[in-house]
C-alpha cells in the first residue's frame, strides 16, 4: 500500500454518471469511487469525453497535450478534469472515437476502448499516479488490464500495480478480429493467445484471464456464471479462476435515490409518512394520461427492451397482466420485437397501458416514485439496481429468483411479517402471472401491504457496505 492503511485506485469505466449512462454499469462507476473516497481510498476515475457529456461538468482542461503511443504513431488528445462525480475524474478528449452520439455500437469499438485504456495508462504516467490496484469494469477495459499483465515483467513506473477486473454482464465480451491485435499493439505469442476465445479476439476474455483478482455484481452471479447455462462460453474460465472471484452486490446512491430529497418526484416522503407516494402516483397516472384511479395498481419497468429482462414473458402475458385489473408502464428502449409489441399493446389498452420509448431520468424516478409493484421477469439479472430502487420508494419488486434479484429481494411470508417483495423460479409467463396475481392480492390487504413497503425501505443497500467490500479485495491483492 502506498501508506500504512491508505490505498490508490485507478478506476477505468466507458460510462458513469453523471458523464455517460447506458445501464447500471454507469450507475455503478458513478457511485463506487465517491463511496470509496468516504472509505479513505485514494481513487482516480478516467473515463472518456464523450460528445454527449455535457461540458458544464468540467472543472478545467488539465492537459492540452498527452502523448499517447498508438498504432505505431504518438498521439497528442486533451484531458479535463471534474469533480462532478463526487471524485476527482479525468476525461480523455478523442473527438475521433467519442463525438459520436452513443456510447456504443460501432465496428470499431475495440479501437475506441483500446485506445481509450492506452491513454489511461499514459494518463497515470503523465499524474504520477501508480495506483496499488487498476480497477477496470467489462470488456472495454480488459485491453488496460492485459497491458499490465503484459508489462509488468518489464519493470517501469506500473510494475508494482495489481489488478482488478468487474463482471457487469458477462454476455458482452468484446468480440473483434484477432487480426487487429497487432495494429493495437499486442505481441504474438502469449499476449494475444489470451485474447483468443473461438476463433475471435475477446478483450474480455483476456482481462478475466490475465487480472490479479474478479469481481462481479452479487453472490449469485458469481456463481451462476461458473455453470454453461450462463458461463456464456467463459464457464470454464471462471471455474478455473474461482478462487479469484468474488462477488459483491452492488449497492444504491442514496443522494441520488432518495424519496425524501427527489427533485423528480410530485412529493417527497420517507418511511414515516408515505403520503407523498399517493401524490407521486397521482402525478404518473396525469404524466402518462391514464384515468386518475388510485386504487388500481401501477405495475412498472424500466429496462432495456430485450429478451434478457423478460420481455418475452411480458409479451406472453400481456392479456393476463391486464385481467388481473392493473395498469402497466414501461420505460425504455431496445430491440424492435419488443418496441412494436409495446405500442401495440398500448393502442389496444390505451386507458390501461403507458409506454416511453426511450430513457428519461426524471420520468425513471417518477415511475419509481409512484408504480406500486415493480416487475423484472429477468431471464438472468448479475445484479440489477432498480428492484434497489424501489423498495427505497416503497415500491414493492416483484422478480425472478435470478442473480442479484435473488439475493437482494427476500419473498414476503404472512405468516411473519418478514420480506421485501415477491419472487418466482421458474421462467415463464404462466409462473409471472401467478406470482403477479399473488402479489396483487396483498395488495389489496392494506396493512401486509403497508408492511412490505416498510421493511423494504428499511433495508440498507447503500454503497458505504459495498465499498468496504472492495477495499478489503483491494488489500488482499496486493500481498499476490
Amino acid at each position: 500500500m502506498s501508506a500504512k492503511g491508505f490505498v490508490r485506485v485507478a478506476f477505468l469505466s466507458s460510462e458513469a454518471v453523471p458523464f455517460a449512462k447506458t445501464g447500471g454499469l454507469g450507475d455503478v462507476a458513478g457511485a463506487l469511487p465517491k463511496a470509496l473516497v468516504g472509505e479513505g481510498v485514494d481513487v482516480a476515475l478516467i473515463h472518456p469525453l464523450y460528445d454527449t457529456t455535457d461540458r458544464g461538468l468540467l472543472q478545467e482542461q488539465l492537459f492540452e497535450n498527452l502523448e499517447v503511443e498508438w498504432l505505431g504513431q504518438r498521439r497528442y488528445v486533451p484531458v479535463f478534469y471534474s469533480e462532478a462525480a463526487g471524485a476527482p475524474a479525468f476525461l480523455i478528449d478523442v473527438p475521433r472515437y467519442f463525438a459520436r452520439g452513443k456510447v456504443y455500437g460501432f465496428s470499431d469499438d475495440h479501437f475506441r476502448f483500446a485506445f481509450f485504456c492506452r491513454a489511461a495508462l499514459a494518463l497515470l504516467g503523465r499524474l504520477g499516479f501508480a495506483p496499488d490496484v487498476l480497477h477496470g469494469n467489462d470488456w472495454p477495459c480488459g485491453f488496460a488490464v492485459a497491458w499490465l499483465w503484459a508489462g509488468r515483467a518489464w519493470g517501469g513506473f506500473l510494475s508494482r500495480t495489481r489488478t482488478l477486473l468487474s463482471i457487469h454482464n458477462l454476455a458482452y465480451q468484446g468480440h473483434f478480429d484477432p487480426n487487429d491485435l497487432y495494429r493495437i499493439g499486442f505481441r504474438p505469442g502469449d499476449e494475444t493467445n489470451v485474447f483468443m476465445s473461438n476463433g475471435v479476439a475477446s478483450s474480455l476474455k483476456a482481462g478475466l484471464m490475465t487480472c490479479d483478482a474478479i469481481s462481479t455484481v452479487s453472490r449469485r452471479y458469481s456463481f451462476e456464471i461458473q455453470g454453461s447455462e450462463q458461463g456464456h462460453g467463459l464457464d470454464w474460465l471462471m471455474r478455473q479462476r474461482q478462487n479469484r472471484l468474488v462477488g459483491i452486490t452492488n449497492g444504491v446512491d442514496y443522494d441520488v435515490w432518495n424519496p425524501e430529497t427527489d427533485n423528480y418526484v410530485a412529493a417527497n416522503f420517507n418511511a414515516g409518512d408515505l403520503s407523498g407516494k399517493r401524490a407521486c402516483k397521482l402525478d404518473l397516472l396525469r404524466r402518462f394520461g391514464l384515468p386518475e384511479e388510485p386504487e388500481r395498481p401501477i405495475v412498472a419497468t424500466i429496462s432495456r427492451l430485450v429478451a434478457q429482462k423478460g420481455y418475452d414473458l411480458i409479451k406472453a402475458a400481456a392479456a393476463e397482466i391486464l385481467e388481473t385489473g392493473a395498469c402497466f408502464v414501461a420505460l425504455g428502449s431496445g430491440e424492435r420485437e419488443y418496441e412494436d409489441f409495446l405500442q401495440s399493446w398500448k393502442d389496444s389498452a390505451p386507458q390501461r397501458v403507458a409506454v416511453y420509448k426511450g430513457f428519461n431520468e426524471p420520468l425513471a424516478h417518477q415511475i419509481e416514485a409512484g408504480a406500486d409493484v415493480f416487475l423484472m421477469p429477468s431471464l438472468y439479472e448479475p445484479c440489477g439496481l432498480n428492484q434497489m430502487y424501489s423498495m427505497r420508494y416503497g415500491t414493492v419488486p416483484l422478480v425472478r429468483a435470478t442473480g442479484g434479484l435473488d439475493d437482494t429481494v427476500e419473498q414476503f411470508n404472512p405468516a411473519t411479517g418478514e420480506g421485501t417483495g415477491f419472487k418466482f423460479e421458474r421462467y415463464s409467463a404462466d409462473a409471472l402471472v401467478d406470482k403477479l396475481r399473488e402479489t396483487l392480492y396483498w395488495y389489496t390487504q392494506a396493512a401486509a401491504w403497508r408492511k412490505i413497503q416498510l421493511n423494504g425501505m428499511s433495508v440498507d443497500n447503500s454503497w458505504q457496505a459495498a465499498a468496504r467490500k472492495y477495499v478489503r479485495v483491494y488489500e488482499a491483492i496486493q500481498s499476490l
